[in-house]
């Protein structure tokens, strides 16, 4: 007679507990158990709840190979879904082994669990893994498939609709509650106050700081009260949430005609504009991407889109501030070039275009192409291509502008722009002060790089493991084909040959859909619900002579009531804390069950520790604090 303790753990999510029957059978290499229920006295698999039970077999069934849970139904009640985290099993001989589930098990259907010991397929050494191995992926590469919706877009899933998703992966309980109350109460807000739906035009500044009570942060009133001051302005392009554009200007762009009388009031007495741009302390943004994109028509008007150039200017203050703008790319007589010595809403008209381009470009591109679309791609291809047990996987455009944009953006991203040392490098900031979303992003990369390379070097000893790791490979293949279209130009794998290729893309992946996501998503309510500081719709066409403006100008372009709360009632709901936050190097799920991962996971999240305490106490020492790479405020994945 051989005996086995088994520790159930139910998940600690809402609904995660159930009244069915549950069944567990062993199945080891010397044969399996009988099919067995768990059932202790009261009430089993309650939320959040670990149950101890006793399975006793005639002999040994030898290593423990599987663990087969089952689900039938109580008596005649609907059906009730059970969320098992993890079981442990402790064996004859005193071994304790790890089954990490993490998933819903519904009645009828049979989940079979592997050992927490991450295993490559050609590991396998028994002809039960193995099977149950390619069974997984087969079961996987049924329910998640590719669909293309544009054939010049990343690919994305086959999922028509929210309510198609597996449970394992769609928004908890808790979450879609927390989202749904936050939409309705800035609704019932806006609502309330006769703002929702309002065609009405601003008259006044104040008005508009009367949008929300009681929704607002330090960094919205900092924004409300300095959206006009060029420093600010210009510190925006650096550490908003669109840091991705400016680069450091060798030379003048020859459709940007700016002179040296244009600037020189705007620069250091006795200096020159050739002279700053020779010692690096002349930037630039260039919109050139979003020439000629189709726009949508709104209240029976075209809308446009001004595909713009800014010249910044890095003064001997360290205060990075615009000095010439002009909106469109070719240069004209209806195309001047605005400066800050022409009049305040001339030059406050010309910086309110730029922002706005600046923001579609954010929104389509670096928001939801580059971090939603390929967290999509590289989740697809993960689940298509590696089994649980794989060591990977334990670790004012209308639509069709966008659209456009989006397909320009794709057929020109390179592998390098998405490593942020390589990105850095080529526009050219290593040096360029008070640049935090540098700072503090060099800095996350190098800790998830070498939290990787620990990682990926404990799995594969040498290149030869990497080459021959056919779930490694087929993930790659997937990634490249369908998030990246085959463009062998621009540089991204399609194969892996060493492990230092693994390593940096991986490390690629996780900061892109961690940090990067942080980066351009958590301060939008912050730098966004002040519309006038940046606006997705602006009503009129950009001005195309100078002196012509006034206050009532701005209002008239800005959006109307109703859009400009439906845009601030939006940045709300994308910036909100959730309470059910995973934070960057927070594993909830015991899904190792090797001492040398352990290990690395605790200095990756110690390494992490440090940085957060370093960037919080920087930040107490600045007038503008960088928050948004602290890690203690970045998610481990795209949640929102």
């Amino acid at each position: 007679m051989a005996e086995y303790k088994l520790e159930v753990t139910t998940g600690d999510m809402i609904n995660a507990g159930t009244f069915d029957h549950i069944f567990v059978t062993l199945i080891g290499t010397g044969g399996k158990s009988e099919r067995t229920e768990l059932d202790n006295e009261g009430v089993d698999f309650q939320t959040g709840m670990t149950g101890m039970y006793t399975l006793k077999t005639s002999s040994s069934l030898g290593k423990l190979l599987l663990v087969r849970l089952e689900k039938d139904p109580l008596f005649v009640l609907p059906e009730d879904e059970w969320y098992c985290s993890k079981i442990k099993v402790t064996t004859p001989d005193g071994k304790v082994l790890l089954f990490p589930c993490y998933r819903w098990i519904s009645r009828g259907k049979q989940e079979e669990l592997r050992g927490g010991r991450a295993t490559k397929a050609f590991e396998d050494d028994h002809p039960v893994l193995t099977d149950h191995r390619q069974k997984e992926l087969i079961d996987k590469r049924s329910l998640y498939q590719w669909a293309i919706i544009d054939p010049k877009l990343p690919h994305s899933s086959d999922f028509k609709h929210v309510s198609e998703l597996p449970a394992e992966i769609a928004f908890s309980m808790s979450k879609l509650m927390e989202m749904l109350y936050a939409k309705r109460t800035s609704g019932a807000e806006l609502m309330f106050k006769g703002l929702l739906g309002s065609t009405e035009q601003w008259e006044k500044t104040e008005d508009i700081k009367k949008i929300f009570w009681f929704k607002e942060t330090t960094m919205s009133v900092y924004v409300i009260e300095h959206w006009k001051d060029d420093d600010f302005y210009g510190f925006q392009f650096l550490n908003a949430t669109n840091p991705n554009v400016i680069k450091r200007c060798s030379k003048l762009p020859p459709n940007f005609p700016v002179t040296e009388e244009m600037v020189k009031p705007s620069l250091a007495e006795g200096s020159s504009l050739q002279m700053e741009i020779m010692n690096g302390n002349v930037f630039l943004c260039d919109f050139k991407m979003m020439d000629g994109l189709p726009t949508k028509v709104h209240d029976g008007q075209t809308l446009h889109v001004t595909a713009g150039l800014c010249l910044f200017y890095m003064n001997p203050e360290n205060k990075l501030k615009p000095i010439a703008i002009q909106l469109h790319q070719q240069p004209s007589e209806k195309n001047p070039i605005f400066l800050p010595s022409d009049s305040e809403t001339d030059w406050l008209l010309a910086k309110m275009f730029i922002k706005n381009v600046d923001l579609m470009l954010h929104q389509s591109v670096y928001h939801f192409m580059r971090a939603h679309l390929l967290a999509e791609v590289f989740t697809v291809a993960t689940l298509r291509s590696l089994p649980v047990i794989h060591p990977l996987y334990k670790s004012s455009l209308g639509w069709d502008g966008m659209m456009e944009l989006m397909r320009r953006s794709l057929s020109e991203l390179t592998y390098s722009s998405l490593c942020l040392p390589e990105n850095i490098a080529a526009r050219g900031l290593e040096s360029i002060p008070n640049f935090y979303y540098r700072d503090d992003g060099l800095k996350l990369w190098n800790i998830i790089s070498s939290f990787v390379k620990a990682i990926v070097k404990h799995y594969y000893s040498s290149d030869s493991d990497v080459q021959k790791d056919t779930e490694l490979q087929a993930w790659i293949s997937e990634i490249f084909t369908h998030g990246f279209l085959e463009n062998k130009a621009s540089g991204f794998p399609a194969s892996f040959n060493t492990v230092e290729e693994v390593t940096k893309f991986v490390t690629m992946v996780i900061f892109t859909v961690s940090a990067q996501h942080a980066a351009v998503n958590n301060g939008q309510f912050d730098f966004n619900s002040w519309v006038p500081n940046g606006s997705l719709l602006l009503r009129k066409p950009p001005p195309t002579t100078k002196g012509q403006s006034s206050m009532e100008t701005v209002f008239e372009t800005l959006p109307n009531v109703g859009e400009t709360v439906k845009f601030a009632a939006m940045s709300w709901v994308l910036s909100e804390e959730y309470t059910d936050v995973v934070l960057l190097g927070t594993y909830p799920d015991e899904r190792f069950d090797e001492p040398a991962p352990k290990q690395m996971i605790k200095d990756f999240q110690a390494e992490l520790s440090c940085l957060s305490e370093a960037i919080t106490k920087r930040n107490s020492e600045l007038e503008v604090p960088y928050t948004y790479l602290n890690p203690d405020q970045i998610e481990n994945s795209v949640t929102i």
